[in-house]
């Protein structure tokens, strides 16, 4: 394997987060309520780009694609991935050398052909080097609907800050090796969560260009929530999507002026230990409180460096999203990992999905 901080693949962040569902109505008033705008269609395919800031979604409606099948497999859906890489050509043929599966996508007359590999549950993971304003792949294929509004400031997201993977129980190594030996990721954090009824354990995964995070999820006892996510997706796949921003307090009450949705938020016991968790922090605990948002990272330095994040419910058939602020922690709230654990455990409970007679 490759030295642990070498690039082979010229990596250099995300490029976009493809979405697909059965039918039209579903993806469009979710990306609405987080303040996406539809700014380009294809000019050929049923296929638009919503965008934020520098977050490319691309919706894909296109018949008997890959996208199209996968709707049908497993409803509204995150179908595909793309990573910026310096020279798609070359790091598609170095994938292919590491015993990638390639995809092959369909493409019309004058149009690119986008180099992509088999990805986590069947999701296509596509390599793309062009994303410099004027020359993307959105400037060749799209038509812009509004020249001057190219890159609308939505509600305040600016960056898609990771994807979360959940995979079956006891794939979690063959996910990491995957991750590891075609884009030399490796483990940042390691998580061991145990809830009254149920458990999950999660690798943390960064890519060696330090702007593509992927954690993976696995289920730890039988019964929980990443059990219950792939029965309802039918598989693998990408779990929920983080966006960040650099306000969320103030891009909070936006989403909920947009009608947005929120996990139950954790007990009040939660933000009367902050103090003690994180003394001197210097955040204002009520605010967050009123909010539900979540509070970690670490106050030992000359300054706090801090993590504050708060999550959609469930919004695309099992998938969800995250709402995230980074000051100056690059962590994956592991603090608040149990306690967003424990808040969808006790959503199940309410729902009757696990309890007493589903321990294992």
């Amino acid at each position: 394997m490759a030295d642990l901080f070498e690039n082979p693949m010229g990596l250099d962040g995300f490029e976009f987060v493809e979405f697909t569902a059965p039918e039209k109505g579903v993806l469009e008033p979710v990306f609405e309520a987080m303040g996406f705008t539809r700014v380009a269609a294809h000019r050929t395919k049923d296929v638009a780009l919503w965008r934020q800031g520098d977050i490319n979604f691309v919706a894909n409606y296109e018949p008997y694609s890959h996208a199209w099948y996968y709707a049908r497999e497993h409803g509204p859906s995150a179908c595909g991935m793309a990573f910026r890489v310096k020279d798609a050509t070359a790091a598609y043929n170095r994938a292919l050398e590491q015993g990638a599966q390639p995809v092959q996508v369909e493409t019309g007359p004058m149009e690119l052909r986008l180099p992509a590999i088999r990805g986590i549950g069947g999701a296509t993971l596509y390599l793309i080097d062009r994303y410099v304003e004027g020359q993307s792949i959105y400037d060749i294929d799209f038509h812009w609907l509004d020249p001057s509004v190219r890159k609308p400031g939505g509600l305040g997201f600016h960056t898609l800050d990771h994807l979360t993977h959940n995979v079956y129980r006891g794939r979690m190594s063959y996910w990491t090796r995957y991750y590891e030996e075609l884009f030399n990721f490796r483990e940042i954090r390691y998580f061991d969560i145990k809830g009254e009824y149920t458990g999950l354990l999660s690798r943390a995964m960064t890519a060696p260009d330090g702007k593509i995070r992927i954690p993976l999820n696995e289920e730890a006892k039988g019964g929980g929530q990443i059990e219950e996510f792939l029965m309802a997706y039918n598989g693998e796949g990408i779990q929920h999507i983080a966006l960040a921003c650099d306000d969320l307090l103030a891009c909070y009450d936006r989403l909920k002026a947009a009608g947005m949705t929120f996990m139950p938020a954790p007990p009040p016991t939660y933000y009367e230990m902050l103090d003690e968790r994180l003394p001197g922090h210097g955040e204002p605990v009520g605010e967050l409180q009123s909010r539900g948002i979540l509070l970690d990272g670490t106050t030992d330095g000359e300054s706090p460096r801090l993590l504050l994040q708060i999550f959609s419910a469930n919004l695309l058939g099992p998938v969800f999203f995250e709402f995230i602020q980074r000051k100056d922690d690059d962590g994956f709230g592991e603090g608040n990992f149990k306690a967003l654990f424990e808040s969808i455990e006790r959503d199940q409970v309410a729902r009757g999905v696990v309890g007493d007679s589903s321990t294992t």
